[in-house]
């Protein structure tokens, strides 16, 4: 029995034995092959003294060391020659050409080919061409599970953009297979699909107390995008104390940092898995967490220094079209200039991003003023001046002694945009106590309205005309 195009022999299994080398030139080759352990090269059967730390061993190697992953392409198990055990390996042909070491990269160092009865360094021109005819299971090639989709939000989008999308969009954007079908780009970016993007609130620091499970989805998903930048854009309020000598404020996460981190959880997000990015609000910090780790070929190193190599090609295509991302690899430097490389968290099959809540910093000893009395709400007006908005102040200047619904307010000052009205009017002024709620212990209730107190009378009657 001889060594063959098809079949490797190892005697045994050691760490200066280049397993990974062999697996790679099967993976690369056209057929496939075996690879004994428990063989000399002249054919001798000799066996293995540890049989299930080895099969370990080995699975442990080919997961860790190899990309793309193996895994579904090899199969170890015991086999018998002349009545001794040995351990078999089986190798498939990949479908993601070309594999090489994870060490290496996609350089003649770390991928091989089969090459009679070797494993020769492939040539980097060979390197090239897989790659670029390389058949990967992107959203791209995937067909969408439905055909009679619509794109009238996408189209709006577009428009709102002075961008124009002719009959052949669909073309255009990459939204069919090689056969002319619908892909799951197209399914993403259609009106309605089964995607949805959940955004939970809890009380505490825990999963326990689920106070808020919003769903945004079932749309394009640059409508569900900007749904939950809405979303974070109005839990992201400023924590503020008024002391007896200054106000001291600040928003709870870095507004550009939590923008770039949402969108890159959005855009490269694996689809393929049918699982969509997940943002989970606590009383202590913000988690983005999207499905899949780092794309092929890309180490942390690269990650963090703006290397980008775009999971999905299609989706960062229409996004930078619609200018909800810059030039490729920009987001993660800027995430980085308010947050440490420590808070992002590379699970195996999930990239997490962590943000800590914003604690204020003072000068000086704060004494939190909690109410208004008629002694206090002078001094606190005096305080407050600087801090109104003009929002604030033209919310306020319509503002009469009687109670309001938010509707009411947001017809009064001629606003329709829900959620900026939520930020830049109502939220501050709040803050501010300004204005009160009618049910304070119910802030979403149906019944609830809204009144000046006693500190927004006072501000307004000296700083609103």
């Amino acid at each position: 029995m001889t060594e063959t195009n098809r079949i490797e022999y190892k005697l045994k299994l050691t760490t200066v034995l280049d397993l990974e080398k062999e697996v790679i030139a099967f993976l690369n080759y056209h057929e496939g092959g075996f690879i004994y352990i428990g063989i000399d090269k002249h054919g001798k059967v000799v066996g293995v003294s540890d049989m299930d730390g080895d099969m370990l061993k080995i699975k442990d190697r080919l997961k860790n060391n190899i990309l793309p992953s193996c895994m579904g392409l090899f199969d170890i198990r015991v086999d018998e020659k002349e009545g001794i055990d040995i351990i078999k390996i089986t190798l498939a042909s990949g479908s993601e050409k070309p594999y090489y070491k994870r060490k290496y990269g996609m350089s003649e160092k770390g991928c091989f080919i089969r090459n009679g009865t070797a494993a020769d360094p492939m040539p980097q021109k060979m390197i090239d061409d897989l790659f670029a005819k390389r058949t990967r299971n992107s959203i791209g090639k995937i067909v969408s599970p439905r055909q009679n989709l619509s794109f009238a939000q996408l189209k709006i989008y577009y428009e709102a953009k002075d961008l124009k999308l002719n009959d052949n969009f669909a073309k255009n954007l990459e939204l069919l297979t090689e056969d002319g079908k619908l892909n799951y780009v197209a399914y993403l970016m259609a009106d309605e699909n089964g995607n949805s993007i959940k955004v939970a609130k809890y009380k505490g620091t825990d999963r326990i107390n689920l106070i808020e499970n919003n769903e945004y989805g079932y749309c394009s998903l640059i409508k569900a995008t900007k749904a939950v930048l809405d979303k974070i854009e109005i839990e992201n309020r400023t924590s503020a104390i008024i002391t007896s000598k200054e106000r001291k404020e600040l928003r709870l996460w870095d507004a550009i940092a939590i923008r770039e981190a949402i969108i890159n959880a959005i855009v490269h997000n694996d689809y393929t898995r049918e699982i969509p990015p997940k943002f989970e609000i606590f009383s202590d910090r913000l988690e983005i967490t999207s499905a899949g780790s780092l794309p092929e070929g890309l180490n942390k190193e690269e990650f963090f220094a703006g290397v980008s190599i775009p999971r999905n090609k299609e989706i960062m295509r229409i996004f930078k079209d619609l200018e909800m991302v810059e030039q490729l690899g920009s987001g993660i430097p800027r995430i980085l200039k308010s947050y440490p490389k420590k808070n992002f968290i590379f699970m195996e099959h999930f990239l997490r991003m962590v943000f800590p809540v914003n604690k204020p910093v003072y000068e000086t000893s704060p004494k939190l003023i909690l109410q208004d009395t008629p002694q206090v709400t002078e001094q606190v007006t005096e305080q407050v001046t600087e801090q109104v908005t003009e929002q604030v102040k033209k919310l306020l200047s319509h503002i009469e002694q009687k109670e309001y619904t938010r509707s009411d307010l947001m017809e009064l000052i001629g606003l329709k945009h829900r959620p900026t009205f939520l930020y830049n009017y109502l939220q501050p002024a709040l803050e501010l106590k300004l204005i009160e709620m009618t049910i304070p212990d119910k802030p979403k209730s149906s019944l609830q309205k809204y009144r000046l107190t006693p500190r927004g009378e006072g501000f307004k009657k000296k700083n609103v005309k």
